[in-house]
Order: C-alpha cells, then sequence, then structure tokens
C-alpha cells in the first residue's frame, strides 16, 4: 500500500521557524482556512465526513471554524481526508512548492511579519475563501478543457 499524501502539518510550523513568544495556534490558521474552504465545498472523503459530521454542521453554520477542526485532526492534512477532486486540486495548489495557495495566502494578508500572524476569523476566512474561490474556478476551467481533449 502506497504512503499517504500528507499535505501539511501544525508541527512543521510550530517545530519549524516559528516566531518566538508566539502561540501555537497560529500554526495551525493557515491551513485551517484551506480545510475550512474544504468543507465549504463538499471537497471531504466518506471518511472524513463519518468521523466528522458534526464539525462539518458546525462549519457550515459557522459555529466551529476550519482551524478549530484542523485541530481536531491533530494539526494534520492528508490526502486521505479529501475527495478525489479534493485531492486533485490540493495536489496543483496547497503544494507549498509548487503551488499558489501560500503566494496568495502572503498576498490576502500583506503586511503581515510571516503567515503565522493572521488571525483565525470568520472576516480573515472569508477574504481567502474569496481567493481560493477563483483559483478553483480556474482550475476547473483547465481540467474540463483537458478532459475534453
Amino acid at each position: 500500500m502506497a504512503d499517504v499524501i500528507v499535505y501539511d502539518k501544525a508541527k512543521y510550523h510550530y517545530e519549524g521557524d516559528f516566531p518566538n513568544g508566539l502561540a501555537i495556534k497560529y500554526a495551525f490558521v493557515h491551513t485551517g482556512m484551506f480545510l475550512g474552504w474544504i468543507v465549504d465545498h463538499d471537497l471531504f472523503s466518506e471518511e472524513f465526513e463519518e468521523d466528522s459530521m458534526n464539525e462539518i454542521e458546525k462549519f457550515k453554520q459557522r459555529a466551529l471554524t476550519g482551524t478549530q477542526i484542523y485541530e481536531m485532526w491533530d494539526g494534520v492534512l492528508s490526502e486521505d481526508m479529501l475527495s478525489d477532486e479534493g485531492m486533485e486540486f490540493a495536489n496543483v495548489y496547497f503544494d507549498f512548492e509548487k503551488g499558489m495557495f501560500l503566494h496568495d495566502y502572503e498576498v490576502t494578508f500583506p503586511g503581515k511579519e510571516s503567515l503565522y500572524f493572521v488571525e483565525d476569523t470568520w472576516e480573515n476566512y472569508f477574504k481567502m475563501k474569496e481567493v481560493i474561490d477563483q483559483r478553483y474556478h480556474e482550475w476547473r476551467l483547465v481540467k474540463v478543457a483537458k478532459d475534453q481533449m
């Protein structure tokens, strides 16, 4: 069996190049926002849905943030949490080396000392959601065009 792709772990951040004195909770925010977007678009796996049904509902009611769900999953975002389409999009967009997510995150929240200084608020989530929505729309257009070839 092949290894499961892990897109991100909060501990990669708080055990790495993380600002001194900043609460560890900030290591969860950027990926938590992406996970929230995944939940908003129902791009999660059946397994994730079964394990997080209540959390998904609370997120959609805006009673729980994507970051809070990410924390409940021990700060791990892996391919087995995503649907096939969610994985395909994450492989292109969320890849920290080749994808646009980190760039988009930094552009969406300018003037921050680092990506870790973004607050986990609904206002910030909706700013990022708008950007990811546009990237997803662009990705879908390319995917449909390729599928028609």
